[in-house]
Protein backbone atom coordinates (compact mmCIF):
# COMPACT_ATOMS: atom_id res chain seq x y z
CA UNK A 1 0.00 0.00 0.00
CA UNK A 2 2.92 2.47 0.75
CA UNK A 3 4.37 1.74 -2.33
CA UNK A 4 1.03 2.45 -4.28
CA UNK A 5 1.10 5.55 -2.90
CA UNK A 6 4.31 6.90 -4.17
CA UNK A 7 3.23 6.02 -7.34
CA UNK A 8 1.29 8.00 -10.14
CA UNK A 9 -1.81 6.60 -11.87
CA UNK A 10 -0.38 6.01 -15.18
CA UNK A 11 1.89 3.95 -13.26
CA UNK A 12 -0.74 2.19 -11.32
CA UNK A 13 -2.38 1.13 -14.11
CA UNK A 14 -0.89 -2.03 -14.46
CA UNK A 15 -1.61 -2.77 -10.88
CA UNK A 16 -5.29 -2.26 -11.70
CA UNK A 17 -5.13 -4.78 -14.56
CA UNK A 18 -3.74 -7.23 -12.36
CA UNK A 19 -6.28 -6.97 -9.80
CA UNK A 20 -9.11 -6.66 -11.83
CA UNK A 21 -7.83 -9.83 -13.47
CA UNK A 22 -7.51 -11.68 -10.31
CA UNK A 23 -10.87 -10.63 -9.24
CA UNK A 24 -12.43 -11.98 -12.17
CA UNK A 25 -10.87 -15.17 -12.11
CA UNK A 26 -11.82 -15.50 -8.57
CA UNK A 27 -15.97 -15.13 -8.87
CA UNK A 28 -15.94 -17.66 -12.03
CA UNK A 29 -13.54 -20.19 -11.71
CA UNK A 30 -14.49 -22.83 -9.20
CA UNK A 31 -9.94 -23.95 -8.15
CA UNK A 32 -8.21 -21.86 -6.36
CA UNK A 33 -5.90 -19.00 -7.78
CA UNK A 34 -2.30 -19.80 -7.78
CA UNK A 35 0.41 -17.10 -7.95
CA UNK A 36 1.54 -19.11 -11.42
CA UNK A 37 -1.44 -18.79 -13.10
CA UNK A 38 -1.35 -14.79 -13.44
CA UNK A 39 0.09 -13.65 -16.92
CA UNK A 40 2.06 -10.87 -16.93
CA UNK A 41 0.10 -7.88 -17.58
CA UNK A 42 -0.07 -6.47 -21.35
CA UNK A 43 -0.82 -2.74 -22.07
CA UNK A 44 -3.37 -3.95 -25.31
CA UNK A 45 -6.05 -6.67 -25.48
CA UNK A 46 -7.26 -8.60 -28.15
CA UNK A 47 -10.15 -7.06 -30.18
CA UNK A 48 -12.27 -10.51 -30.47
CA UNK A 49 -14.70 -11.36 -27.64
CA UNK A 50 -12.75 -14.39 -24.88
CA UNK A 51 -14.00 -15.21 -21.94
CA UNK A 52 -11.96 -12.98 -19.88
CA UNK A 53 -13.42 -9.89 -21.63
CA UNK A 54 -17.23 -11.51 -20.38
CA UNK A 55 -15.99 -11.91 -17.14
CA UNK A 56 -14.75 -8.41 -16.47
CA UNK A 57 -18.19 -7.00 -18.00
CA UNK A 58 -20.40 -8.98 -16.15
CA UNK A 59 -18.11 -8.21 -13.08
CA UNK A 60 -18.50 -4.21 -13.68
CA UNK A 61 -22.22 -4.83 -14.56
CA UNK A 62 -25.08 -2.93 -12.14
CA UNK A 63 -27.33 -5.74 -12.39
CA UNK A 64 -26.21 -8.86 -10.21
CA UNK A 65 -25.30 -12.08 -12.03
CA UNK A 66 -27.98 -14.10 -10.96
CA UNK A 67 -30.96 -11.64 -11.01
CA UNK A 68 -33.33 -12.63 -13.54
CA UNK A 69 -36.66 -10.60 -15.10
CA UNK A 70 -39.49 -11.34 -12.94
CA UNK A 71 -42.38 -12.57 -14.75
CA UNK A 72 -45.00 -10.31 -15.13
CA UNK A 73 -48.20 -10.46 -12.63
CA UNK A 74 -51.33 -11.78 -14.69
CA UNK A 75 -54.40 -9.07 -14.16
CA UNK A 76 -57.37 -11.22 -14.23
CA UNK A 77 -60.36 -12.36 -11.89
CA UNK A 78 -60.16 -15.57 -12.83
CA UNK A 79 -58.74 -16.38 -9.30
CA UNK A 80 -58.47 -20.28 -8.56
CA UNK A 81 -61.68 -21.87 -9.81
CA UNK A 82 -59.32 -23.93 -12.53
CA UNK A 83 -56.97 -26.03 -10.79
CA UNK A 84 -54.98 -26.66 -14.03
CA UNK A 85 -54.02 -22.58 -14.55
CA UNK A 86 -53.81 -21.86 -10.92
CA UNK A 87 -51.38 -24.10 -9.60
CA UNK A 88 -48.57 -22.28 -10.01
CA UNK A 89 -50.35 -18.57 -8.90
CA UNK A 90 -50.86 -17.79 -4.91
CA UNK A 91 -54.08 -16.42 -4.69
CA UNK A 92 -55.56 -14.43 -2.16
CA UNK A 93 -58.06 -16.27 0.20
CA UNK A 94 -59.25 -13.06 1.02
CA UNK A 95 -60.50 -11.76 -2.07
CA UNK A 96 -59.47 -13.89 -4.63
CA UNK A 97 -56.83 -11.90 -6.32
CA UNK A 98 -53.50 -12.89 -7.88
CA UNK A 99 -51.35 -12.05 -4.76
CA UNK A 100 -47.29 -10.81 -5.78
CA UNK A 101 -44.99 -9.10 -3.33
CA UNK A 102 -42.38 -6.88 -5.80
CA UNK A 103 -44.88 -3.15 -7.06
CA UNK A 104 -47.21 -1.89 -4.27
CA UNK A 105 -48.93 -0.25 -6.80
CA UNK A 106 -49.84 -3.31 -8.63
CA UNK A 107 -53.45 -5.42 -7.59
CA UNK A 108 -52.58 -8.25 -5.15
CA UNK A 109 -49.27 -6.73 -3.06
CA UNK A 110 -48.56 -8.23 0.13
CA UNK A 111 -46.02 -8.70 2.47
CA UNK A 112 -44.41 -11.87 3.15
CA UNK A 113 -44.75 -13.15 6.97
CA UNK A 114 -41.46 -13.62 9.15
CA UNK A 115 -40.74 -17.22 9.40
CA UNK A 116 -40.78 -17.96 13.14
CA UNK A 117 -39.44 -20.47 15.18
CA UNK A 118 -42.39 -22.28 16.80
CA UNK A 119 -39.56 -23.95 19.87
CA UNK A 120 -38.73 -20.42 21.00
CA UNK A 121 -40.62 -17.58 19.81
CA UNK A 122 -43.79 -17.56 22.01
CA UNK A 123 -41.82 -18.67 25.13
CA UNK A 124 -38.47 -16.25 23.98
CA UNK A 125 -36.44 -18.91 25.60
CA UNK A 126 -33.48 -17.62 22.94
CA UNK A 127 -33.30 -13.94 24.40
CA UNK A 128 -31.01 -13.66 27.41
CA UNK A 129 -31.00 -10.27 29.52
CA UNK A 130 -28.21 -8.08 28.69
CA UNK A 131 -26.08 -8.33 32.15
CA UNK A 132 -26.43 -11.71 32.16
CA UNK A 133 -24.42 -11.92 28.67
CA UNK A 134 -20.42 -12.74 28.51
CA UNK A 135 -18.16 -10.00 27.06
CA UNK A 136 -17.56 -9.76 22.97
CA UNK A 137 -15.79 -12.94 21.79
CA UNK A 138 -12.58 -12.61 19.83
CA UNK A 139 -14.35 -14.34 16.97
CA UNK A 140 -16.67 -11.13 17.23
CA UNK A 141 -14.25 -8.33 17.23
CA UNK A 142 -12.62 -9.97 13.99
CA UNK A 143 -15.92 -10.03 11.94
CA UNK A 144 -16.77 -13.61 12.31
CA UNK A 145 -20.18 -15.03 13.37
CA UNK A 146 -20.74 -18.52 14.49
CA UNK A 147 -24.36 -19.69 13.10
CA UNK A 148 -25.92 -21.50 16.46
CA UNK A 149 -27.74 -24.80 15.56
CA UNK A 150 -30.75 -25.12 14.72
CA UNK A 151 -33.58 -26.13 17.22
CA UNK A 152 -35.42 -28.88 16.49
CA UNK A 153 -35.63 -30.64 12.90
CA UNK A 154 -36.91 -29.22 9.69
CA UNK A 155 -40.16 -31.43 10.11
CA UNK A 156 -41.08 -29.12 13.24
CA UNK A 157 -40.62 -26.22 11.42
CA UNK A 158 -42.69 -27.50 8.60
CA UNK A 159 -45.42 -28.56 10.86
CA UNK A 160 -45.48 -24.92 12.13
CA UNK A 161 -48.40 -22.97 10.39
CA UNK A 162 -49.85 -19.30 10.45
CA UNK A 163 -52.73 -19.32 12.44
CA UNK A 164 -54.46 -16.32 10.38
CA UNK A 165 -53.82 -16.56 6.72
CA UNK A 166 -52.05 -14.22 4.42
CA UNK A 167 -53.64 -12.03 2.73
CA UNK A 168 -53.51 -9.00 0.25
CA UNK A 169 -52.63 -5.56 1.62
CA UNK A 170 -56.28 -4.47 0.23
CA UNK A 171 -57.60 -6.88 2.03
CA UNK A 172 -55.94 -6.41 5.47
CA UNK A 173 -56.82 -2.65 5.09
CA UNK A 174 -60.67 -3.69 4.95
CA UNK A 175 -60.10 -5.93 7.48
CA UNK A 176 -58.95 -3.88 9.99
CA UNK A 177 -59.85 -0.03 8.98
CA UNK A 178 -62.55 -0.95 6.69
CA UNK A 179 -61.68 0.69 4.25
CA UNK A 180 -59.71 0.44 1.02
CA UNK A 181 -56.20 2.26 1.17
CA UNK A 182 -55.67 2.78 -2.63
CA UNK A 183 -59.22 2.65 -4.71
CA UNK A 184 -57.47 3.75 -7.93
CA UNK A 185 -54.97 0.37 -7.65
CA UNK A 186 -58.67 -1.78 -8.63
CA UNK A 187 -59.14 0.49 -11.73
CA UNK A 188 -55.84 -1.85 -13.28
CA UNK A 189 -58.38 -4.85 -13.24
CA UNK A 190 -60.39 -5.73 -16.04
CA UNK A 191 -63.99 -5.84 -15.46
CA UNK A 192 -65.12 -9.36 -14.00
CA UNK A 193 -66.10 -11.62 -17.64
CA UNK A 194 -68.76 -13.54 -16.28
CA UNK A 195 -69.58 -15.40 -19.78
CA UNK A 196 -66.36 -16.23 -20.28
CA UNK A 197 -65.75 -17.69 -16.50
CA UNK A 198 -68.94 -19.64 -14.92
CA UNK A 199 -71.26 -18.78 -18.05
CA UNK A 200 -69.60 -21.03 -20.23
CA UNK A 201 -69.64 -23.34 -17.73
CA UNK A 202 -73.02 -23.46 -16.78
CA UNK A 203 -73.94 -23.92 -20.56
CA UNK A 204 -71.88 -26.41 -21.22
CA UNK A 205 -73.92 -29.91 -21.65
CA UNK A 206 -70.62 -31.69 -19.72
CA UNK A 207 -68.92 -31.69 -16.74
CA UNK A 208 -69.81 -31.82 -13.11
CA UNK A 209 -73.65 -30.54 -12.01
CA UNK A 210 -73.49 -26.99 -11.38
CA UNK A 211 -75.59 -25.54 -8.50
CA UNK A 212 -76.10 -21.65 -8.84
CA UNK A 213 -76.45 -20.20 -5.28
CA UNK A 214 -78.45 -16.63 -6.65
CA UNK A 215 -77.59 -14.37 -3.61
CA UNK A 216 -79.72 -11.28 -3.37
CA UNK A 217 -80.21 -8.15 -0.69
CA UNK A 218 -83.29 -8.51 0.99
CA UNK A 219 -83.57 -4.43 1.73
CA UNK A 220 -82.50 -4.11 -1.74
CA UNK A 221 -84.30 -6.91 -4.05
CA UNK A 222 -84.79 -4.85 -7.34
CA UNK A 223 -81.27 -3.41 -7.08
CA UNK A 224 -79.25 -6.61 -6.75
CA UNK A 225 -81.43 -8.98 -8.86
CA UNK A 226 -79.02 -10.20 -11.42
CA UNK A 227 -81.07 -10.67 -14.36
CA UNK A 228 -78.55 -11.37 -16.65
CA UNK A 229 -77.55 -14.71 -15.16
CA UNK A 230 -81.42 -15.15 -14.33
CA UNK A 231 -82.29 -15.01 -17.85
CA UNK A 232 -78.70 -17.07 -18.98
CA UNK A 233 -79.86 -20.20 -16.18
CA UNK A 234 -83.55 -20.13 -17.54
CA UNK A 235 -82.53 -20.48 -21.06
CA UNK A 236 -79.92 -23.52 -20.25
CA UNK A 237 -82.50 -25.08 -18.27
CA UNK A 238 -85.06 -25.36 -20.76
CA UNK A 239 -82.48 -26.27 -23.94
CA UNK A 240 -81.07 -28.95 -21.42
CA UNK A 241 -84.15 -30.41 -20.10
CA UNK A 242 -85.26 -31.14 -23.66
CA UNK A 243 -82.03 -32.77 -24.69
CA UNK A 244 -82.29 -34.58 -21.73
CA UNK A 245 -86.09 -35.93 -22.08
CA UNK A 246 -84.72 -36.87 -25.55
CA UNK A 247 -81.88 -39.33 -24.02
CA UNK A 248 -79.09 -36.91 -25.03
CA UNK A 249 -76.06 -35.62 -23.01
CA UNK A 250 -77.50 -32.30 -21.01
CA UNK A 251 -76.36 -30.86 -17.44
CA UNK A 252 -79.31 -29.21 -16.20
CA UNK A 253 -78.11 -26.48 -13.64
CA UNK A 254 -80.09 -25.92 -10.02
CA UNK A 255 -80.87 -22.30 -9.06
CA UNK A 256 -81.31 -22.03 -5.11
CA UNK A 257 -82.68 -18.10 -4.52
CA UNK A 258 -80.87 -16.94 -1.45
CA UNK A 259 -82.42 -14.18 -0.16
CA UNK A 260 -79.85 -12.60 2.67
CA UNK A 261 -80.13 -9.41 5.25
CA UNK A 262 -83.77 -10.33 6.28
CA UNK A 263 -82.46 -8.91 9.64
CA UNK A 264 -82.83 -5.57 7.76
CA UNK A 265 -86.74 -5.75 7.78
CA UNK A 266 -89.10 -5.23 9.99
CA UNK A 267 -90.10 -8.66 12.27
CA UNK A 268 -93.58 -8.00 11.85
CA UNK A 269 -93.06 -9.01 8.26
CA UNK A 270 -94.97 -12.51 7.49
CA UNK A 271 -92.44 -14.73 6.06
CA UNK A 272 -95.01 -16.43 3.99
CA UNK A 273 -96.18 -13.32 2.49
CA UNK A 274 -92.61 -12.55 1.72
CA UNK A 275 -91.80 -15.83 -0.14
CA UNK A 276 -94.58 -15.16 -2.02
CA UNK A 277 -93.51 -11.40 -3.02
CA UNK A 278 -89.95 -12.82 -3.69
CA UNK A 279 -90.79 -15.67 -6.43
CA UNK A 280 -92.74 -13.33 -7.82
CA UNK A 281 -90.59 -10.65 -8.55
CA UNK A 282 -88.22 -13.65 -9.48
CA UNK A 283 -90.25 -14.58 -12.30
CA UNK A 284 -90.76 -11.10 -13.24
CA UNK A 285 -86.68 -10.61 -13.09
CA UNK A 286 -86.33 -13.87 -15.75
CA UNK A 287 -86.17 -16.67 -13.31
CA UNK A 288 -88.52 -18.87 -13.76
CA UNK A 289 -86.52 -22.15 -13.60
CA UNK A 290 -85.97 -21.74 -9.50
CA UNK A 291 -85.44 -24.62 -7.54
CA UNK A 292 -85.74 -23.62 -4.22
CA UNK A 293 -85.60 -20.13 -2.11
CA UNK A 294 -84.04 -19.53 1.43
CA UNK A 295 -84.21 -16.77 3.62
CA UNK A 296 -81.71 -16.08 5.54
CA UNK A 297 -79.45 -13.46 7.86
CA UNK A 298 -75.83 -14.76 8.01
CA UNK A 299 -75.41 -12.20 11.03
CA UNK A 300 -78.00 -13.98 12.94
CA UNK A 301 -77.97 -17.56 11.98
CA UNK A 302 -81.31 -17.16 10.51
CA UNK A 303 -82.21 -20.41 7.99
CA UNK A 304 -78.69 -21.50 7.18
CA UNK A 305 -79.27 -25.11 8.28
CA UNK A 306 -81.81 -25.58 5.86
CA UNK A 307 -79.96 -24.04 3.02
CA UNK A 308 -76.36 -26.10 4.18
CA UNK A 309 -78.49 -29.29 3.28
CA UNK A 310 -80.66 -28.31 0.24
CA UNK A 311 -77.04 -26.84 -1.02
CA UNK A 312 -75.45 -30.63 -0.19
CA UNK A 313 -78.15 -32.96 -1.30
CA UNK A 314 -78.04 -30.85 -4.73
CA UNK A 315 -74.37 -30.52 -5.37
CA UNK A 316 -73.83 -34.30 -4.73
CA UNK A 317 -70.96 -35.65 -4.32
CA UNK A 318 -68.57 -33.77 -6.88
CA UNK A 319 -70.85 -30.77 -8.14
CA UNK A 320 -69.93 -27.34 -8.18
CA UNK A 321 -71.83 -24.64 -6.58
CA UNK A 322 -71.38 -21.07 -7.68
CA UNK A 323 -72.50 -17.82 -5.54
CA UNK A 324 -73.60 -15.53 -7.68
CA UNK A 325 -74.84 -11.92 -7.04
CA UNK A 326 -74.62 -8.46 -7.10
CA UNK A 327 -72.08 -6.37 -5.64
CA UNK A 328 -72.19 -5.87 -2.12
CA UNK A 329 -75.02 -8.40 -1.55
CA UNK A 330 -73.39 -10.40 0.67
CA UNK A 331 -72.09 -13.43 -0.70
CA UNK A 332 -68.85 -13.71 1.05
CA UNK A 333 -70.55 -12.71 4.53
CA UNK A 334 -72.98 -16.10 3.99
CA UNK A 335 -70.26 -18.18 3.03
CA UNK A 336 -68.47 -17.51 5.92
CA UNK A 337 -71.13 -18.15 7.87
CA UNK A 338 -72.16 -20.94 5.87
CA UNK A 339 -68.49 -22.53 6.72
CA UNK A 340 -68.99 -22.03 10.89
CA UNK A 341 -72.32 -23.63 10.61
CA UNK A 342 -70.83 -26.36 8.58
CA UNK A 343 -67.78 -27.07 10.97
CA UNK A 344 -64.92 -27.49 8.52
CA UNK A 345 -61.75 -25.77 8.09
CA UNK A 346 -63.03 -22.35 5.85
CA UNK A 347 -60.53 -19.99 5.08
CA UNK A 348 -61.66 -16.34 6.01
CA UNK A 349 -63.74 -13.76 3.51
CA UNK A 350 -62.68 -10.07 3.62
CA UNK A 351 -66.40 -8.74 4.57
CA UNK A 352 -67.10 -4.77 4.25
CA UNK A 353 -69.59 -2.44 3.39
CA UNK A 354 -68.23 -1.50 0.07
CA UNK A 355 -69.16 -2.22 -3.16
CA UNK A 356 -66.55 -5.24 -5.05
CA UNK A 357 -64.92 -6.39 -2.30
CA UNK A 358 -64.15 -9.85 -3.58
CA UNK A 359 -61.67 -9.69 -6.76
CA UNK A 360 -61.35 -12.80 -8.22
CA UNK A 361 -63.02 -16.38 -8.31
CA UNK A 362 -62.11 -17.99 -4.82
CA UNK A 363 -62.63 -21.62 -3.99
CA UNK A 364 -63.66 -22.30 -0.78
CA UNK A 365 -62.24 -25.38 1.02
CA UNK A 366 -64.01 -27.08 4.06
CA UNK A 367 -67.42 -26.40 3.67
CA UNK A 368 -69.05 -29.39 1.20
CA UNK A 369 -68.48 -32.99 1.52
CA UNK A 370 -66.52 -35.32 -0.75
CA UNK A 371 -65.48 -33.93 -4.16
CA UNK A 372 -68.11 -30.72 -4.17
CA UNK A 373 -67.10 -27.60 -4.31
CA UNK A 374 -67.80 -24.36 -3.34
CA UNK A 375 -66.78 -20.91 -5.05
CA UNK A 376 -67.58 -17.45 -4.17
CA UNK A 377 -67.12 -14.75 -7.10
CA UNK A 378 -67.09 -11.54 -8.08
CA UNK A 379 -69.85 -9.09 -7.17
CA UNK A 380 -71.22 -8.43 -10.56
CA UNK A 381 -71.87 -4.75 -11.73
CA UNK A 382 -74.96 -3.04 -12.10
CA UNK A 383 -74.01 0.32 -13.14
CA UNK A 384 -78.29 1.06 -12.75
CA UNK A 385 -77.41 1.57 -9.05
CA UNK A 386 -76.73 4.70 -7.22
CA UNK A 387 -74.04 3.52 -4.95
CA UNK A 388 -72.09 2.56 -8.26
CA UNK A 389 -71.92 6.71 -8.55
CA UNK A 390 -71.26 7.53 -4.87
CA UNK A 391 -67.84 7.88 -3.32
CA UNK A 392 -66.60 5.57 0.26
CA UNK A 393 -68.09 8.66 2.21
CA UNK A 394 -71.54 8.69 0.75
CA UNK A 395 -71.86 5.04 0.31
CA UNK A 396 -71.47 5.42 4.05
CA UNK A 397 -74.92 6.93 4.61
CA UNK A 398 -76.75 5.28 1.94
CA UNK A 399 -75.76 2.04 3.17
CA UNK A 400 -78.58 -0.04 5.44
CA UNK A 401 -76.77 -1.38 8.64
CA UNK A 402 -79.49 -1.88 10.67
CA UNK A 403 -83.62 -2.85 11.15
CA UNK A 404 -85.94 -0.57 8.37
CA UNK A 405 -88.08 2.10 10.11
CA UNK A 406 -90.73 3.38 8.36
CA UNK A 407 -90.95 7.45 8.07
CA UNK A 408 -94.65 8.29 6.66
CA UNK A 409 -95.93 11.63 5.32
CA UNK A 410 -99.76 12.37 4.84
CA UNK A 411 -99.71 14.74 1.93
CA UNK A 412 -101.66 16.56 -0.64
CA UNK A 413 -101.48 16.91 -4.39
CA UNK A 414 -98.81 19.60 -5.05
CA UNK A 415 -96.35 18.61 -2.23
CA UNK A 416 -92.73 17.01 -3.06
CA UNK A 417 -90.74 14.47 -0.58
CA UNK A 418 -87.16 13.99 -0.79
CA UNK A 419 -84.52 11.66 0.14
CA UNK A 420 -81.55 13.67 0.39
CA UNK A 421 -80.44 14.82 -2.74
CA UNK A 422 -80.69 11.10 -4.48
CA UNK A 423 -84.37 10.78 -4.99
CA UNK A 424 -87.99 13.13 -5.14
CA UNK A 425 -91.18 12.22 -4.98
CA UNK A 426 -94.24 14.54 -6.78
CA UNK A 427 -97.77 14.26 -6.07
CA UNK A 428 -99.61 15.27 -9.19
CA UNK A 429 -102.87 14.85 -9.18
CA UNK A 430 -105.06 12.91 -6.58
CA UNK A 431 -108.83 11.16 -6.83
CA UNK A 432 -108.73 11.62 -3.26
CA UNK A 433 -107.91 14.22 -0.69
CA UNK A 434 -104.72 12.87 0.35
CA UNK A 435 -102.61 9.85 0.68
CA UNK A 436 -99.81 7.97 2.67
CA UNK A 437 -96.20 8.22 1.40
CA UNK A 438 -93.78 6.20 3.35
CA UNK A 439 -89.75 6.12 2.88
CA UNK A 440 -88.07 2.84 3.80
CA UNK A 441 -84.50 4.07 3.45
CA UNK A 442 -81.16 4.36 5.28
CA UNK A 443 -81.98 6.36 8.78
CA UNK A 444 -78.63 8.01 8.21
CA UNK A 445 -80.80 10.01 5.00
CA UNK A 446 -82.26 13.19 5.74
CA UNK A 447 -85.80 13.96 3.98
CA UNK A 448 -87.33 17.00 3.18
CA UNK A 449 -91.03 17.69 2.40
CA UNK A 450 -92.64 20.92 0.77
CA UNK A 451 -94.37 22.46 -2.13
CA UNK A 452 -93.31 20.68 -5.46
CA UNK A 453 -93.04 24.92 -6.68
CA UNK A 454 -89.84 25.40 -4.55
CA UNK A 455 -88.12 22.16 -5.73
CA UNK A 456 -85.81 23.83 -7.95
CA UNK A 457 -84.84 25.88 -4.80
CA UNK A 458 -84.27 22.96 -2.78
CA UNK A 459 -81.76 21.51 -6.00
CA UNK A 460 -79.94 25.20 -5.99
CA UNK A 461 -79.74 25.75 -2.19
CA UNK A 462 -79.94 22.44 -0.44
CA UNK A 463 -78.51 19.95 -2.62
CA UNK A 464 -74.68 18.94 -1.18
CA UNK A 465 -75.62 20.73 2.21
CA UNK A 466 -78.66 20.11 3.99
CA UNK A 467 -79.92 17.33 1.68
CA UNK A 468 -76.40 15.03 1.79
CA UNK A 469 -75.88 12.56 -0.51
CA UNK A 470 -73.81 14.01 -2.88
CA UNK A 471 -71.28 15.88 -0.38
CA UNK A 472 -71.23 19.39 -1.40
CA UNK A 473 -72.21 21.10 -4.58
CA UNK A 474 -69.04 20.04 -6.86
CA UNK A 475 -70.70 16.59 -6.29
CA UNK A 476 -74.50 17.35 -7.85
CA UNK A 477 -73.19 18.11 -10.88
CA UNK A 478 -71.05 14.88 -11.49
CA UNK A 479 -73.54 13.04 -10.54
CA UNK A 480 -75.64 13.27 -13.96
CA UNK A 481 -78.61 14.93 -15.49
CA UNK A 482 -81.79 14.82 -13.42
CA UNK A 483 -84.37 13.35 -14.94
CA UNK A 484 -88.48 12.75 -14.11
CA UNK A 485 -90.60 9.50 -14.66
CA UNK A 486 -94.63 9.75 -13.89
CA UNK A 487 -96.11 6.48 -12.67
CA UNK A 488 -100.27 6.39 -12.10
CA UNK A 489 -100.79 4.08 -9.30
CA UNK A 490 -103.62 3.01 -7.69
CA UNK A 491 -105.11 0.98 -4.51
CA UNK A 492 -107.71 -0.30 -1.73
CA UNK A 493 -106.87 0.72 1.30
CA UNK A 494 -106.14 3.50 3.79
CA UNK A 495 -104.34 0.97 6.25
CA UNK A 496 -102.01 -0.39 4.31
CA UNK A 497 -99.28 0.67 1.25
CA UNK A 498 -100.40 -1.14 -2.14
CA UNK A 499 -97.48 0.01 -4.58
CA UNK A 500 -93.98 1.10 -4.29
CA UNK A 501 -91.52 2.98 -6.51
CA UNK A 502 -88.21 1.91 -5.74
CA UNK A 503 -84.84 3.49 -6.63
CA UNK A 504 -81.92 0.44 -7.29
CA UNK A 505 -79.62 0.70 -4.65
CA UNK A 506 -81.28 3.65 -2.43
CA UNK A 507 -84.83 2.49 -1.04
CA UNK A 508 -88.17 2.77 -1.98
CA UNK A 509 -91.27 5.05 -1.16
CA UNK A 510 -94.35 3.16 -0.56
CA UNK A 511 -97.60 4.48 -1.28
CA UNK A 512 -100.97 3.95 0.49
CA UNK A 513 -104.02 5.10 -1.01
CA UNK A 514 -107.70 3.99 -1.50
CA UNK A 515 -108.05 5.51 -4.93
CA UNK A 516 -105.91 7.10 -8.23
CA UNK A 517 -103.35 9.16 -8.35
CA UNK A 518 -100.38 10.46 -10.79
CA UNK A 519 -96.99 10.58 -9.26
CA UNK A 520 -93.56 12.19 -10.51
CA UNK A 521 -90.28 10.63 -9.58
CA UNK A 522 -87.19 12.71 -9.72
CA UNK A 523 -83.51 10.61 -9.85
CA UNK A 524 -80.25 11.26 -11.80
CA UNK A 525 -80.39 9.58 -15.71
CA UNK A 526 -79.49 6.22 -15.95
CA UNK A 527 -80.72 5.20 -11.97
CA UNK A 528 -82.87 1.83 -12.94
CA UNK A 529 -86.53 3.22 -11.03
CA UNK A 530 -89.24 0.50 -10.41
CA UNK A 531 -93.09 0.22 -10.20
CA UNK A 532 -93.54 -2.87 -7.98
CA UNK A 533 -96.10 -4.56 -6.05
CA UNK A 534 -95.57 -3.52 -1.91
CA UNK A 535 -92.93 -4.99 -0.06
CA UNK A 536 -94.09 -3.82 3.47
CA UNK A 537 -97.45 -3.43 3.87
CA UNK A 538 -97.82 -1.14 6.98
CA UNK A 539 -96.77 2.26 7.48
CA UNK A 540 -95.79 4.73 11.13
CA UNK A 541 -98.57 5.52 12.66
CA UNK A 542 -96.91 9.09 13.85
CA UNK A 543 -96.57 11.19 10.60
CA UNK A 544 -93.89 13.49 9.60
CA UNK A 545 -94.32 16.90 9.23
CA UNK A 546 -93.27 19.48 7.08
CA UNK A 547 -89.82 20.61 6.45
CA UNK A 548 -86.71 19.00 7.31
CA UNK A 549 -86.39 15.41 9.38
CA UNK A 550 -82.61 15.55 10.14
CA UNK A 551 -81.02 12.11 10.15
CA UNK A 552 -79.57 10.78 12.99
CA UNK A 553 -75.90 11.53 12.61
CA UNK A 554 -77.03 15.14 12.64
CA UNK A 555 -79.52 14.68 14.73
CA UNK A 556 -76.46 13.58 17.68
CA UNK A 557 -74.06 16.10 16.13
CA UNK A 558 -76.63 19.25 17.32
CA UNK A 559 -76.93 17.26 20.56
CA UNK A 560 -73.10 17.48 21.08
CA UNK A 561 -73.18 21.02 19.58
CA UNK A 562 -76.21 22.09 22.19
CA UNK A 563 -74.00 20.55 24.85
CA UNK A 564 -71.01 22.18 24.24
CA UNK A 565 -72.72 25.71 23.52
CA UNK A 566 -74.47 25.40 27.29
CA UNK A 567 -71.03 24.57 28.70
CA UNK A 568 -70.09 27.53 26.88
CA UNK A 569 -72.89 29.59 28.44
CA UNK A 570 -72.26 28.75 31.87
CA UNK A 571 -68.28 29.49 31.57
CA UNK A 572 -69.61 32.91 30.58
CA UNK A 573 -71.96 33.28 33.60
CA UNK A 574 -68.99 32.70 35.69
CA UNK A 575 -66.85 35.14 33.54
CA UNK A 576 -68.75 37.73 32.05
CA UNK A 577 -65.53 38.82 30.05
CA UNK A 578 -65.70 35.84 27.98
CA UNK A 579 -67.07 36.34 24.23
CA UNK A 580 -69.93 34.63 23.40
CA UNK A 581 -69.51 31.22 20.91
CA UNK A 582 -70.52 31.60 17.57
CA UNK A 583 -74.04 29.32 17.12
CA UNK A 584 -73.98 26.01 15.30
CA UNK A 585 -74.86 25.49 11.66
CA UNK A 586 -76.05 22.32 12.02
CA UNK A 587 -79.61 21.59 11.21
CA UNK A 588 -82.15 21.52 14.13
CA UNK A 589 -85.17 19.33 13.34
CA UNK A 590 -88.05 21.35 11.23
CA UNK A 591 -85.64 23.71 11.00
CA UNK A 592 -88.07 25.10 8.06
CA UNK A 593 -91.53 25.25 7.59
CA UNK A 594 -93.34 25.29 4.42
CA UNK A 595 -96.42 27.50 4.47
Amino acid sequence: MLIARSHSLTKLKHLCSISFFVRSLAVHSSSPLHSTSIPKPHHHYPIESTPLQFALCQYFSSMPATSLPKQSLPLTRDGNYNEATSENLLVCPGCGVHMQDSDPQLPGFFVKPLQKDPMTYRLRSHLQPVAEGSEFSDFLKRGVVIEPETRGSDANLAEFKHERPVVCARCHSLRHYGKVKDPTVENLLPDFDFDHTIGRKLVSTTGTRSVVLMVVDASDFDGSFPKKVANLVSTTIDEHSAAWKQGKSGNVPRVVLVVTKIDLLPSSLSPTGFEYWVRQRAREGGSNKITSVHLVSAVRDWGLKNLVEDVIALAGPRGNVWAIGAQNAGKSTLINSIGKHAGGKVSHLTEAPVPGTTLGIVRVEGVLPRQAKLFDTPGLLHPQQITTRLTREEQKLVHISKELKPRTYRIKAGHSVHIAGLMRLDVVELSVDSIYVTVWASVCLPLHMGKTENAREMIAEHFGHQLQPPIGEDRVKELGQWLGKEFRVSGNSWDSSSVDISAAGLGWFAIGLKGEALLGVWTYDGIDVVLRNSLIPQRSQIFEVAGFTVSKIVSKADQTSNKSLRHSEKRKESNPKETKPAESSLLSTNAELVS
